[in-house]
């Protein structure tokens, strides 16, 4: 039996992480704390644990879990950024979901677009109080417009998929463009510059941190959109707050915030909200916020579960490569160089 201790854990993760470790012996002891230093010795006597975007495993935390003997890092989402994946090196092995279902993420940044646009979310709370009005409703045709989208991996390939079929023409811009794709690739300076909607599908790293800032911010076009779905440490907020302010951003989709793992994921409504960037975002006209939720399918629940499992299984029932490894030996986190035909060490 393979014991995993399991972070974080929520009502809708445990139906299928539990259907699928009963399949093939792996027993989850589900915690609702998330991994840090304070509660790292939970996951005493397991051979994993599996976490998820909020937790925080450090270097420390990262040791801590290798003198007490756990072999295997099983992150349940795609991004790796809350992982120092450096420290990892040597001591204990990373794995998580590059894929779950990309159809979940870009239909609900596409969502988050049209609720903004077509002021969906204001016409729904009026009509419950019985006022029909359509003052202040105006929209605007999603045809014909310019959308901008950062990242081209699965998600963001949907996302344009989507965007096309409402008949828009569509940008994009990837450090590493997909080859015989179809795809308009421009520089980021003229994605900024031409774009009317920016729908961010990239992951959380050195060099995308904060790319939506006060000088990127300055040379799009006014009344942009932004939409995030991907990192929140993608767009330093208090510069969209600013561009917010100033007119020069028309509207904001967030999914993610670069400060929610201690808000995100749960119910606050009965306490003040001590982060005043938060406050002040909710509080726009035309910002729409949700709380990381753009993967919560039933579908995307059902692979990540799966894809979970099989990672976990993958690292102790296997002798050569660990399905969907991190490695940082090679320099290339998620590309390795080894082409998965061992373990990265």
């Amino acid at each position: 039996m393979i014991r995993v201790a399991f972070y974080d854990a929520k009502a809708y993760d445990k139906p299928s992480f539990e259907h699928y470790g009963q399949q093939h012996d792996v027993r989850f002891r589900f915690l609702e704390t998330k991994l840090n230093e304070d509660t790292v010795e939970l996951a005493a006597d397991c051979d994993a644990v599996c976490v998820f975007v909020n937790d925080d495993v450090n270097g420390k935390v990262i040791d801590r879990l290798y003198e007490l003997g756990v072999k295997l890092i099983a992150l349940r989402s795609a991004g790796y950024n809350n992982v120092d994946v450096r420290a990892a090196y040597g001591k204990i092995h990373v794995v998580h979901v590059p894929a779950y279902s990309p159809y979940a993420v870009a239909e609900h940044a596409m969502a988050l677009l049209l609720t903004s646009v077509r002021r969906i979310h204001k016409a729904y709370n009026r009509t419950r109080d019985f006022n029909f009005s359509l003052n202040g409703l105006t929209g605007f045709d999603l045809h014909g417009k310019t959308a901008g989208v950062i990242g081209t991996g699965r998600i963001g390939r949907i996302f344009i998929d989507i965007c096309r079929g409402f008949g828009m023409n569509v940008i994009a811009y990837d450090q590493f463009p997909a080859k015989d794709s179809g795809i308009t690739y421009v520089t980021l300076e003229e994605l900024f510059r031409t774009s009317d909607i920016i729908s961010l599908h990239c992951p959380l790293t050195d060099g995308t941190r904060h790319m939506i800032n006060a000088d990127a911010i300055d040379s799009m076009k006014k009344g942009v959109i932004v939409i995030n779905t991907s990192r929140g440490g993608l767009v330093d907020t208090e510069a969209l707050l600013d561009g917010i302010k100033s007119r020069k951003i028309g509207a904001a989709c967030l999914d993610v915030y670069e400060e929610e793992a201690d808000i995100f994921f749960e119910d606050r409504s009965g306490h003040i909200l001590n982060d005043d960037l938060l406050s002040r975002l909710i509080s726009m006209p035309n910002v729409i916020v949700t709380s990381h939720q753009a993967f919560l399918t039933e579908e995307a629940l059902n692979n990540i579960a799966e894809t979970t499992v099989n990672n976990i299984l993958s690292y102790f029932e296997k002798d050569g490569a660990c399905d969907n490894e991190l490695c940082y030996r090679c320099g290339h986190i998620e590309q390795c160089r080894k082409e998965r035909r061992e373990r990265c060490f």
